[in-house]
């Protein structure tokens, strides 16, 4: 998965381009889509940074082998991002003294 293919699976469901988290809680990780989006004012990232941080994010749900289970949730999903609510995305890779371990 590319970081445009994950923008357009977000896109394609909420039209609007959120903002996307990888979290890590406990072993735990998560894929959250935020209520943030590229469109507003406010957002902090550039055009450029944003679309980088996607790449970024694709990278690492790429290497898990986490794609099929981000997009069968975001199409079947009938949550949708909303000021102070992200919609979040458990994954089944485990973090354990991987090379890809979250700085959180």
């Amino acid at each position: 998965m590319t970081g445009k293919e994950l923008y357009e699976l977000l896109y394609s469901k909420w039209n609007k381009s959120y903002d996307i988290q990888l979290k890590k809680v406990k072993e735990q990780i998560f894929c959250q889509i935020m209520w943030k989006y590229l469109e507003q004012a406010s957002f902090p990232m550039t055009e450029q940074e944003y679309f980088k941080h996607f790449d970024a994010v694709a990278n690492y749900i790429t290497a898990w082998g986490s794609e099929q289970e981000i997009i069968a949730y975001v199409q079947t999903t009938k949550e949708r991002p909303r000021l102070g609510k992200a919609v979040s995305i458990p994954l089944s890779f485990k973090d354990k003294d991987s090379e890809w371990t979250l700085d959180n």
